[in-house]
C-alpha cells in the first residue's frame, strides 16, 4: 500500500484478479440507459457546478510559477553544472517542464469550455493567452472540440480518433500490425501527432474537401467563426515570431532545449491521453442509426495516470464526468465522478492498469470497428484487430 493506504495504478494492475481483468476489458452497455442526464445532475452536489475565479486562477499561478522556477533552473544553473551532471539535468527539465506545462495546457482547455470562469470573455482570454503560449490555435481547436462533445461515439461526426470500419483502411495498415508497426505507428503518433492534426485533420472526421485548423474558412468552421481563426492564427503567429527572435538573440539549440522539448512531452502527452480516454475494447461507437449524445458521451473511460492525475489537474481520471458536464471546473471533477457512479453503474468504466500498458494493448487490440456478428443491431460497433 501507498501513502494513506492507496494502491498506484501499477500495483493495482499487478494484484489484479483474472476476474478484475476480465472486468475492465468488459463492454459497456450500450442499451438506452435507465437515468436521464437530468438524474444524473441532480446526484451531484450543486456546489460542483460553481466557478470560482479566484481558486481557477490559483491553478494558472501555481503552474506558471513552477515552470518560471523550472525555465530559471535550466538556464542559471545547468551551465555551471559538470558534465555528467549537466547531462542528466536536461531530459529531467524536459520531462517535469513537459508535465507541467501540460497541465497549463488543460485549464486553457477549461476556458474553451467555459468552465474557468461565468465570464465567456475572461476565459477567451485566459484561454488564448496560455493555448498561444504552447502553439495551439485556441479559438479553432475550441470550436472543433466543442463538437467533438456533441458527437462523442459517433462515426460520421465525432472531430477526432475517429477509428474506421475494416473496408476503409489504408492499404498499408495491415502491415503495421505487428509489434514494430505498432510501436511505429505510437512514435509517429505521440511526436507528430498534435501537429498533424491541426495541419492536416489527421485521425480527425472525415470531410469531402481538405481540413486544417489554421482555415477560417475550412469546412470545420460555420461561416460566422471565421474571424476567431485569425485571431487563433495571430495568436500561434506572435508566439512563434517570439521565439524566432529568442533564437536569434541567444541559438537555434538554446530554445529547442528550454521551449521546443517541454513542447514535445506536452504534444505527447495531449495525444497519449485524448487517444486512451476514447480508444478501449470495452467502448463502442454508433453510426446514426444508433447514435444518441448520451450514450456517446458514455462511451468514454477514466485512466488513472498516478501522481500525473494531479500535475494534469485530473483531466485524466474524471473524463467520463467532464463529457456529461464540460463546463464544471476541474477542481470539483472528483467529487461529481464519486457522485454519479452509482448512478452510472456499469455504463461507468474506469481502468486503471498502467498507462504504458495500456497504450500497447489499446494499440494492438483496437485497429478497426465493425459490428458484432449475427448482432440483432448493425449500428453499433466495436474494435477489431484481425484480417
Amino acid at each position: 500500500m501507498g501513502a494513506g493506504g492507496r494502491m498506484s495504478a501499477e500495483e493495482r494492475f499487478e494484484h489484479q484478479t483474472p476476474h478484475e481483468e476480465h472486468d475492465q476489458l468488459r463492454r459497456v452497455p450500450t442499451a438506452a440507459p435507465p437515468f436521464t442526464l437530468g438524474e444524473i445532475k441532480k446526484a451531484i452536489p450543486q456546489r460542483c457546478f460553481q466557478r470560482s475565479v479566484l481558486r481557477s486562477f490559483s491553478y494558472v499561478v501555481q503552474d506558471l510559477a513552477i515552470v518560471s522556477v523550472l525555465f530559471y533552473l535550466a538556464i542559471a544553473y545547468f551551465p555551471t553544472l559538470p558534465s555528467p551532471l549537466h547531462l542528466l539535468a536536461w531530459p529531467l527539465y524536459w520531462a517535469v517542464q513537459g508535465c507541467v506545462l501540460t497541465g497549463v495546457w488543460v485549464i486553457a482547455h477549461e476556458c474553451g469550455h467555459h468552465a474557468f470562469s461565468d465570464y465567456s470573455l475572461l476565459d477567451d482570454v485566459v484561454g488564448l493567452v496560455l493555448h498561444s503560449a504552447l502553439l495551439v490555435p485556441y479559438f479553432s481547436w475550441k470550436y472543433s472540440h466543442r463538437r467533438h462533445h456533441s458527437n462523442t461515439g459517433s462515426l460520421e461526426r465525432d472531430e477526432v480518433f475517429v477509428p474506421k470500419p475494416k473496408a476503409k483502411l489504408a492499404w498499408f495498415s495491415k502491415y503495421l500490425n505487428n509489434p514494430p508497426g505498432r510501436f511505429l505507428t505510437l512514435f509517429v503518433s505521440l511526436t507528430l501527432g498534435w501537429p498533424l492534426y491541426l495541419a492536416f485533420n489527421v485521425s480527425g472526421r472525415h470531410y469531402d474537401t481538405f481540413a486544417c485548423h489554421y482555415d477560417p474558412y475550412g469546412p470545420i468552421y460555420s461561416d460566422r467563426e471565421w474571424l476567431q481563426i485569425y485571431i487563433s492564427d495571430a495568436g500561434v503567429l506572435s508566439v512563434a515570431y517570439a521565439l524566432y527572435r529568442l533564437a536569434c538573440s541567444y541559438s537555434l539549440g538554446w530554445v529547442v532545449r528550454v521551449y521546443g522539448v517541454p513542447l514535445l512531452v506536452v504534444n505527447g502527452f495531449l495525444v497519449l491521453i485524448t487517444y486512451l480516454q476514447h480508444t478501449h475494447p470495452a467502448l463502442p461507437h454508433y453510426n446514426s442509426s444508433e447514435w444518441d449524445w448520451l450514450r456517446g458521451a458514455l462511451a468514454t473511460v477514466d485512466r488513472d495516470y498516478g501522481v500525473l492525475n494531479k500535475v494534469f489537474h485530473n483531466i485524466t481520471d474524471t473524463h467520463v464526468v467532464h463529457h456529461l458536464f464540460s463546463t464544471m471546473p476541474h477542481y470539483n471533477a472528483m467529487e461529481a465522478t464519486k457522485a454519479v457512479k452509482p448512478i452510472l453503474g456499469d455504463y461507468y468504466h474506469l481502468d486503471g492498469t498502467p498507462i504504458y500498458k495500456a497504450m500497447w494493448r489499446e494499440a494492438k487490440e483496437c485497429v478497426y470497428v465493425e459490428p458484432d456478428e449475427g448482432s440483432k443491431s448493425d449500428g453499433v460497433f466495436w474494435y477489431r484487430n484481425k484480417f
